[in-house]
């Protein structure tokens, strides 16, 4: 909470300057309107009463950390686990406060000495939220506004900083952990967390208001097929189609939306990956969770200060090639490594997988070349979509619906070309029916009745009659 210091404990402070003592960040934030002016517009007592107390408490928290700060070596803590800093910065503030004969309750001091802990170890304010595993998303719009997504809905907390200085220390610590820098001459950064959140920061001078952290945060309970049948995504015939596609080494790209649940899904499909597999991830910033034992985690690079160094997705396709994967899953496919994903699956890595921005199967076609196009390669349209109709298989499209809920809509067979034009068949369908009381979609998924164009490549993984019976179900 306060930003004094914004480095974490063990990191140089070369690497990224502490702010003035001045700018630290309050535990709660300060009144809007002063506490005489409240009572004078007629503002209930117990208002500017409360508004006292909590700028009683702030100069309290600010007091007590410029003298942790005066008094402790953050060096020595970086010998500690967490647990055992925690403790000791405990010790000291209940020491300091106890020296000064400061009036607080025990709450008080309990709630005093987690901000301190989540301002050194942690990420100040933001804390209690990602404590909080109803929450997918926390946009920080600057220092004042901080928003939430729970259940699809996105919601103005209470949260602040102090100011703008302290937010940009918590940015510099989150991109630093994984050797990444955010400042006026890099000011977009990819990054994540220690539980593989995916965070995006955008700093002055091209976000005008202050830093922009935005944080898609992954649940401490790891979302299954199982799961998502259960939340309604999809259906349990659907689900075991699913299984059925991820077991028998079927080329997928999982398109969707923004926030629809592309990487969910795709770490859902890898759950049935044959554990003998080796299996290689390539990613802007690494979030998938592979349970099997032979997975290469692969992460692109950023240039350095000088402008060189970066390493980009295209690399780490085409390096994927010499390390003798089974298996290349792209977390995200949006530029030229298109066209090598493409020749990896036309090359005897059957099963490999990719997620892509579109918003239907016929749109992730379109997007595909456009992005093999970006690359400069001079390919006739025809010969694009040949290679896209031989290396993809299946596209499964994931989708967000109004009403917030998140919906498999489509599995979606490339069954060959017509002419110029890619030839696709719907295997399984979302429709919606209409909506309930509360406003929510009402709808079914459905099998198409259309046999599946790789019903040869599931007996030969010895998975004939479980498509049979699911595709019997009809969706059900």
């Amino acid at each position: 909470m306060f930003g004094k210091r914004s480095t974490p404990i063990g990191t140089s402070e070369k690497a990224a300057p502490a702010p003035s003592a001045n700018a630290v960040v309050a535990a709660t934030p300060a009144p809007a309107v002063p506490a005489v002016a409240a009572t004078a517009t007629g503002a209930a007592p117990g208002a500017a009463k409360g508004a006292e107390m909590d700028q009683r408490l702030n100069d309290i928290k600010i007091s007590v950390f410029n003298d942790l700060m005066a008094t402790v070596d953050l060096g020595e803590f970086a010998k500690l686990d967490h647990k055992a800093v925690r403790e000791a910065i405990g010790e000291i503030v209940a020491e300091i406060i106890n020296m000064r004969n400061l009036m607080l309750s025990a709450a008080e001091q309990q709630a005093l000495i987690t901000e301190i802990c989540n301002d050194i170890l942690g990420l100040g304010p933001l804390e209690p939220l990602l404590a909080r595993d109803d929450i997918a998303d926390i946009m920080v719009n600057g220092y004042n506004k901080v928003y939430i997504e729970t259940n699809g809905i996105i919601q103005l907390t209470d949260v602040k900083f102090r100011d703008n200085q302290q937010l940009m220390n918590i940015c510099q610590r989150i991109v630093q952990a994984v050797g990444r820098r955010v400042d006026e001459a890099s000011p977009i950064c990819d990054a994540r967390l220690a539980d593989g959140s995916r965070v995006n920061v955008i700093a002055p001078p091209l976000s005008i208001d202050g830093p922009a952290l935005t944080i898609r945060k992954f649940k401490r309970d790891r979302l299954t097929l199982d799961k998502l049948i259960g939340y309604g995504s999809i259906s349990r015939a659907g689900g075991k189609l699913l299984e059925i596609i991820g077991h028998c080494r079927i080329n997928v790209i999982i398109s969707g939306g923004t926030g629809s649940g592309k990487t969910t899904l795709l770490n859902c499909l890898t759950n049935y990956i044959d554990r003998g597999e080796r299996v290689i991830t390539c990613e802007d910033a690494a979030e998938l969770q592979l349970q099997q034992p032979h997975v290469v985690r692969l992460e692109t690079r950023p240039p350095n200060l000088e402008g060189v160094g970066q390493v980009t997705m295209r690399d780490l396709v085409r390096n994927c090639l010499r390390m003798r994967p089974e298996r290349i899953i792209v977390g995200e496919v949006r530029g030229p490594e298109a066209f090598d994903l493409l020749q990896a699956m036309n090359t005897g890595h059957d099963g490999s997988m990719g997620t892509i921005h579109a918003n239907n199967p016929r749109e992730c076609i379109s997007r595909i070349e456009n992005m093999i196009a970006m690359g400069g390669y001079n390919l006739p349209a025809k010969t694009v979509r040949e290679q896209i109709a031989g290396a993809i298989n299946v596209i499964v499209q994931a989708s967000r619906l109004r009403d917030g809920s998140r919906k498999i809509t489509h599995v979606t067979e490339i069954v060959g070309m017509e002419g110029d034009v890619v030839t696709l068949q719907d295997l399984f369908l979302y429709e919606i029916q209409g909506e309930d009381a509360q406003g929510r979609i009402v709808g079914r998924h459905r099998f198409t009745g259309l046999r599946p164009g790789f019903y040869d490549r599931v007996r030969y993984f010895g998975k004939e009659r479980e498509l049979v019976e699911v595709m019997e179900a009809g969706g059900a």
